[in-house]
């Protein structure tokens, strides 16, 4: 490593919030989501100004949104990968909306006004 690319190191910013526009921090963890086989769901972690707070998304919009072709783990997990961005984006404008309460994202709620992709 060379001076320059220490000092490099020194000024990245802190990861930036998955929404800027909210009234709170709100990040996502990188960690796999975890399968709910009795809720056919996903759950994640969303950082709250730094507090855990489990969100999920349901198979069906997994299905209808992000090309999973099954409720099964591993036909949900690849379509979680792809439509992360997407997930994450959606996710954090219902937190906002709730007050930073858990969330259950439903395959309609992808496809309300103002919540579509850009």
């Amino acid at each position: 490593m060379t001076a320059a690319s220490g000092s490099l190191a020194l000024i990245v910013p802190d990861p930036r919030p998955v929404y800027e526009d909210s009234t709170m921090h709100i990040q996502f963890s990188d960690d796999l989501p975890t399968y709910d086989s009795d809720d056919f769901q996903l759950h994640f972690i969303a950082l709250i100004d730094a507090r855990p707070v489990v969100c999920s998304i349901s198979a069906e919009a997994l299905e209808d949104h992000f090309g999973a072709a099954s409720i099964r783990e591993d036909d949900l997990l690849p379509a979680f990968e792809r439509g992360r961005a997407r997930i994450r984006a959606v996710c954090a404008e219902a937190l906002d909306s709730n007050g930073g309460r858990s969330v259950v994202l439903r395959s309609g709620l992808f496809r309300v006004a103002g919540m579509e992709p850009e």
